[in-house]
């Protein structure tokens, strides 16, 4: 490949929301040259790249103008236009996730169907056109339905816990699967370059948002043992060479009441759940996927202390021009670290940031976060 310092070569990426602004910041450390590609004009990572240009980028032609001044061409969002991506690679681009592992990603169905072709455990599932096929099947309580595509973020599924469930189903093609007895959800960050060299980082340990259903904190370590923690990394490490793509992939896996692992998805880009890398890790998960699409060696995944990481979300009930309360006691606690987005607008349950908090001890951690978290707000007038 190419290298990318010292001269032209440009590195495209799709999308421009947060993730691709810590990308960037990563990125400028190493002065390569970034453009990036999102349909919102004011993108949080609009302002820190070399070009940014806006455009849809589920739009074929769009991402194939785009991908034609881009040496290589990475993600920080999945959905995007596959078919251009792999017209890009045909070409000989150089795209990160590669085009037949996010084609897999980008279809629950699909994804599942892999895991359970490549041996890697996960739940028992089965497919649907449609809620009708769902309302009339023998369906054994409580199970889960997911959408097959678009849903993120908690959107796209629903517990089903009995029959009167059926009468509100989320539309369109799905996946019905069993509901697992659920002791701890944990993640684990992978990374994978070209040569071949895998690591990963500590499984982090997340609590989630009873009403959005996403991730509302997050603790490194995961209090698990040493041996499941080992067991957790060689299964993300037989996941990511099994869809042999490059840069991060964030596997997410439950731990059910008999201590066994089982993959619940997977996400091939920078997640949430490695945003405390950034102060808490030798390499952060950014750095660690510039490292892995540009076929460098891959950094240090250690963890340099045990950290909890809040997301902000907005307040429920409040939508408008953002504002924010509490700034003034994030930055007056050690170890506190504060991440805002650069999002404008604030929504109910919207992600506008996180806070990161490193601590020698890790339930101290976790009660200065949840201190912070009663303090800080995203909040409009």
């Amino acid at each position: 490949m190419k290298s990318f310092f010292g001269n032209d070569h440009v590195l495209g990426v799709l999308g421009a929301g947060q993730l691709g602004k810590m990308l960037a910041m990563a990125a400028a450390p190493w002065d390569l040259t970034l453009h990036m590609l999102d349909p919102t004009a004011n993108a949080p990572s609009s302002h820190l790249c070399t070009k940014f240009v806006q455009g849809d980028f589920r739009d074929k032609q769009t991402v194939l103008d785009f991908g034609a001044d881009c040496d290589l061409i990475t993600i920080e969002i999945e959905q995007v236009n596959v078919e251009a991506l792999e017209e890009l690679e045909a070409a000989g681009k150089h795209v990160h996730p590669c085009p037949r592992a996010l084609r897999i990603i980008q279809d629950k169905g699909l994804q599942k169907a892999f895991f359970t072709e490549q041996g890697l455990p996960t739940s028992d599932y089965t497919l649907f056109d449609g809620p009708d096929d769902v309302a009339k099947a023998d369906l054994s309580f409580p199970c889960v339905q997911k959408v097959r595509t678009e849903g993120y973020d908690g959107r796209g599924v629903k517990m089903l816990r009995s029959l009167s469930d059926l009468t509100d189903l989320l539309p369109g093609p799905c996946l019905v699967e069993d509901a697992v007895d659920v002791k701890i959800e944990i993640a684990v960050i992978a990374v994978k370059n070209p040569s071949g060299q895998v690591v990963c980082f500590d499984p982090v340990e997340m609590s989630f948002h009873p009403e959005a259903n996403l991730v509302e904190f997050l603790a490194a370590p995961a209090r698990i043992s040493p041996e499941l923690s080992e067991q957790a990394k060689a299964l993300a490490e037989k996941t990511i060479r099994a869809f042999d793509l490059c840069g991060v992939l964030a596997v997410e896996l439950f731990v059910n009441q008999e201590g066994e692992l089982l993959l619940n998805e997977v996400a091939p880009r920078p997640h949430n759940s490695g945003h405390h890398s950034i102060e808490a890790c030798v390499s952060s998960q950014y750095q660690q996927h510039l490292r892995g699409i540009l076929d460098l060696p891959l950094g240090d995944c250690a963890l340099r202390q045990p950290a909890v990481m809040l997301n902000i979300l907005g307040e429920e009930g409040k939508s408008g021009p953002v504002v924010y309360e509490g700034v003034e006691e994030v930055l007056n606690t050690p170890g506190a670290h504060l991440h805002l987005y650069g999002k404008h607008e604030t929504r109910p349950f919207r992600k506008m940031g996180h806070l990161t908090v490193c601590h020698d001890d890790l339930e101290t951690a976790i009660s200065l976060a949840k201190t912070l978290q009663m303090k800080f707000k995203a909040t409009s007038e």
